[in-house]
């Protein structure tokens, strides 16, 4: 797990190394272990490493294999990298290092960028051909590993974080309408390859963009999730599907213990990252690192739900480490938490992880965690109503979506409303060939887009601010392509999860698999009150936001007024909303 970034020219002036080092330093906390600038006329490559496999110098980045004449920086993991790194001896490479990133140079050697395909892991990549001069991008299947692009006819620059490319001169730094409208209305998700500034672009999830040395530029898609059953599907019982289930997910939670550092669990005490730990230890592992984290109660709203990671932690006799963080601390830490964003991300857990991550990462360099299992097995509320709709896209629209176009022209100044972006996406992908029906459309969408661009960049960006790699077993694409076929109404019986939780009895306690549904709680960022209301009506009054002029002045005042009246059907204070996105375009000089 690290960081990387780099230029590119495509004229005749050499890269700078000025710019690679300025984005590398603001990816030091990605990857603190150590650093490195790799440089060649019009290419320059930069790396900051978090040690996990081979812990050796042999392993640093950017690494370069002469013979072959490749030069790669990576970040992320290849879990199945020993086995193609034999298989790969065989077909007559040699290795000069221990780790993953020299199997996905020789792999790339030896299979050309088809290669992906054979990864089981996270990953997003760079590598430069030395005899063509062409450099190749990748980002794993699922979008775990973000990557970030900033492209003109002169030159690409890259990294893995929007801050980075964003501290550079020459970047367009506009606010971009679409993304704006998708931020507001989609939930705060937006989609690829679409950011929130106009000159920064990122790589959609799963696919492969070469640039030639003029700048052409080809994009491939070398995965896709389909719904449609495979032959043999129609003939599998409930216990078959169950006892499948388990079985895959046995072997992404085993793929994910590879590394020469130890591996802890963020154990929320939901059901998800329960059956983490228990399959861990089911396979024998003891004294496992266990973390939690708790807030105060607000109005009425519990701030932790220690009882149940306390359930698990005895249990399975874990290590167990809790922290609870006052109110008062939320507003000296928000400024870290922004800063450590990508993109502004409204869930009210951003927190919560950036705090938890802090405390692990004084113990151990990499967790495994329970994200994905929602958006793959249909835990949301959302799902069910969907089996008989006869409009899936308006009726997941208006229990997902934050606001309507409508009432968008209530919020936004006239400048910013025209199309109805994020409902046009929303049917758009409703009506990709290979899913029928309004659960698996809205499945697919989840998985796809709003998992990648709300839990796992979540969970990226706050981990990474502390050098902390997270692992999602959920998301092993061969458990996803399992959970993707497997009959919709296995999985919303039993209020959602429905099949892995019947998959899980044989595992945890029977009280964390029915209990009620409970979500990482931050009462204080959806009850604004108290200091933090002070700091959100001092964030909006200020000068920058009243020049940015984004927010009608009569929409804010009634937020301010009555936070608690105003609140997302996904429970999330639309107040808060705008608010963060201000502090976020603040916190970034915007």
């Amino acid at each position: 797990m690290c960081g990387i970034c780099g230029e590119v020219r495509f004229d005749e002036k050499s890269a700078s190394i000025n710019n690679v080092q300025i984005m590398a330093d603001r990816l030091a906390p990605r990857g603190p272990d150590s650093s490195g600038i790799f440089a060649r006329d019009r290419i320059a490559f930069g790396h900051r490493r978090l040690k996990v496999i081979d812990l050796s110098d042999n392993a640093s980045q950017p690494m370069t294999d002469p013979k072959l004449g490749l030069t790669l920086v990576f970040n992320g993991c290849i879990y199945n990298y020993k086995e193609l790194r034999a298989e790969l001896i065989k077909k007559g490479y040699s290795f000069f290092s221990a780790g993953d990133s020299e199997v996905i140079i020789k792999a790339y050697h030896a299979w050309g960028s088809s290669c992906v395909k054979r990864f089981q892991g996270m990953f997003a990549f760079a590598i430069w051909e030395m005899t063509t001069g062409r450099v190749v991008l990748a980002r794993d299947r699922l979008g775990i590993k973000p990557l970030y692009l900033n492209k003109n006819n002169k030159s690409l620059r890259f990294a893995s974080s929007l801050p980075a490319l964003i501290a550079l001169d020459g970047v367009d730094k506009s606010l971009n309408p679409i993304a704006l409208h998708h931020y507001m209305s989609f939930h705060a998700v937006v989609p690829a390859p679409h950011t929130i500034i106009n000159g920064v672009e990122k790589l959609p999830p799963a696919t492969i963009t070469t640039f030639e040395p003029d700048g052409s530029r080809h994009d491939s898609i070398y995965w896709n999730l389909s719904f449609d059953p495979i032959a043999g599907d129609e003939k599998k019982t409930e216990p078959q599907w169950r006892d499948e289930i388990l079985e895959a997910l046995r072997l992404a939670v085993k793929r994910r213990l590879v590394a020469d550092v130890p591996v802890g669990v963020l154990l929320s005490g939901g059901l998800d990252s329960s059956l983490i730990v228990g399959l861990l230890a089911e396979a024998g592992q003891t004294g496992i690192n266990t973390f939690a984290v708790g807030f105060e109660s607000v109005g009425g709203e519990a701030g932790n739900e220690f009882s149940y990671s306390d359930l698990i932690a005895d249990y399975f006799s874990t290590s167990h480490h809790k922290i609870t963080v006052p109110t008062h601390e939320l507003i000296s830490t928000l400024p870290d938490v922004i800063s450590s964003m990508s993109e502004p991300m409204v869930s009210h857990d951003n927190i919560g992880f950036y705090l938890l991550s802090k405390a692990v990462s004084k113990h151990v360099k990499v967790v495994q965690s329970g994200q994905g299992a929602d958006e793959i097995f249909a835990g949301y509320h959302w799902y069910p109503p969907l089996a008989q709709s006869t409009d899936p896209v308006g009726d997941y629209a208006r229990v997902f979506c934050d606001r309507n176009h409508e009432e968008m022209s209530t919020l936004l100044q006239p400048q910013w409303i025209s199309d109805d972006f994020s409902r046009d996406f929303i049917a758009s992908n409703f009506a990709i060939p290979g899913a029928s029906g309004g659960i698996p459309k809205a499945l697919r969408m989840d998985t796809t887009v709003m998992l990648v661009d709300d839990p796992v960049k979540r969970v990226d960006n706050m981990t990474m601010a502390w050098g902390l790699e997270a692992r999602v077993p959920f998301l092993d694409h061969e458990l996803v392509e399992l959970a993707a076929r497997t009959p919709s109404s296995l999985k919303i019986t039993q209020d959602g999860k429905g099949i892995l939780k019947d998959a899980a009895r044989s595992i945890i306690p029977h009280e964390v698999i029915d209990r009620p549904k409970g979500y990482f709680p931050v009462p204080a960022l959806k009850y604004l009150k108290g200091e933090v209301l002070e700091h959100v009506r001092d964030t909006l009054s200020s000068q920058a936001a009243q020049q940015r002029n984004l927010f009608k002045q009569d929409a804010i005042n009634n937020f301010i007024a009555d936070p608690s009246a105003h609140i997302t059907p996904l429970r999330g204070s639309k107040l808060w909303q705008v608010a963060l996105l201000e502090l976020w375009l603040q916190q970034h000089k915007l």
